[in-house]
């Protein structure tokens, strides 16, 4: 495909039709602006794995608390954490505040423009190296994400695994081949955006397409049939056990170690499910009370959690490093993953319920 037909046709399809995001300048800004490439790392690092719906928001947050570089490095890393709460994948939170510490203090603040220093900085690999250096400061870097490798994949008819090494090397080839000698931000983000809007994995909007010419998938009719479904190994179940110790009024929790899942983080007492508790919690309490189980699900492995209520008899003595007792409400100062945020709304809603029991009973006293 001629080079810059195609990125002209492309690009005149994202300047009609991109999304308006909150680290994206807007559709009128002048070719004079840059957008900030705080903005653009803080994306991107949010981007991994996660729909562009379920960012905005916590973008949004994100950069009010921690509105520059500077900002971002210094603060504490359970803020960071806690502001991520919800995300998931939290190590990307971890390497995010270590890129930022890391770029204040070798690169003096300012995030580096070429992708072999980007290469440099924890948790940025090739993509977001190509996309901070193209997006943020137009430098001719490819990227190949889902979007772009499907787009690739079908405009080429290109019927082998994208994820196989061989098509990896061919992706990143021809993104580098086809990135146009102007607009380069713009027109990775179109061919991101093009993935993301028409050239869909499921029910691809083909007839809208800018560049349904020169789609070879399209003219040979197997769209439906490229990239070729993934073949997802089985995912082992991890069984847990969730203890909520309440005692007057307030729950025992744990931080998780500092590496690991879920690294840093706090939790409910948690262990292998079936485990002696008899010794591990050490603590004198009535006979544990099943109050409701959920699962989790992640890429690579499955979650069963049971929720247990126990009653201790006292605080017994100050717990140890890595412990707190709690009440619900102080729980917002503390980063907890999704697991343990569903454990602590079913705590919430079982006061709720029996604080209306006891309001019932004491209007039935009055009466």
């Amino acid at each position: 495909m001629p080079k810059t037909t195609f990125a002209s046709q492309l690009l005149h399809w994202y300047d009609r039709h991109r999304r308006s995001l909150p680290w994206r300048l807007s559709a009128d800004a002048s070719s004079a602006d840059r957008i900030d490439p705080y903005l653009v790392l803080v994306s991107e690092a949010m981007l991994q794995q996660t729909q562009v719906a379920t960012v905005i928001d916590y973008f949004r947050r994100f950069i009010a608390q921690f509105p520059t570089i500077g900002a971002l490095a210094k603060a504490d890393p359970q803020d960071v954490l806690r502001a991520w709460q919800g995300l998931g994948y939290y190590s990307r939170a971890r390497n995010l505040q270590s890129a930022a510490r890391m770029i204040v203090a070798e690169f003096g603040g300012e995030i580096p423009s070429n992708v072999d220093e980007l290469l440099k900085l924890p948790g940025v690999g090739r993509y977001t190296a190509g996309a901070l250096a193209s997006i943020a400061f137009d430098r001719p870097a490819p990227i190949v994400d889902g979007n772009v490798s499907r787009v690739l994949c079908r405009l080429e008819a290109m019927k082998d695994d994208p994820r196989g090494k061989g098509m990896q090397e061919w992706l990143w080839k021809r993104a580098e081949q086809i990135i146009p000698t102007r607009r380069i931000g713009d027109f990775n983000s179109a061919m991101m955006e093009l993935g993301a809007l028409v050239c869909t994995p499921k029910s691809p909007k083909c007839l809208l397409c800018p560049v349904k010419s020169r789609c070879r998938a399209l003219a040979e009719r197997v769209v439906d049939q490229i990239p070729p479904p993934r073949k997802r190994p089985p995912r082992p179940i991890h069984r847990r056990q969730v203890f909520a110790i309440h005692c007057r009024g307030r729950y025992l929790i744990e931080q998780r170690p500092a590496k690991g899942r879920w690294a840093g983080m706090w939790q409910f007492i948690t262990h292998p499910w079936d485990e002696d508790q008899s010794q591990c919690l050490g603590i004198k309490m009535d006979t544990p009370q099943v109050i409701g189980e959920l699962e989790h699900e992640l890429t690579h492995r499955q979650y069963q959690f049971q929720v247990l209520y126990c009653q201790a008899k006292s605080m017994g003595k100050k717990p140890p490093a890595g412990r707190v007792w709690v009440t619900l409400a102080e729980l917002s100062r503390y980063p907890l993953s999704r697991p343990h945020l569903k454990v602590a709304q079913m705590l919430a809603r079982r006061e709720d319920q029996a604080d209306r029991r006891r309001l019932r009973g004491s209007s039935s006293s009055a009466r």
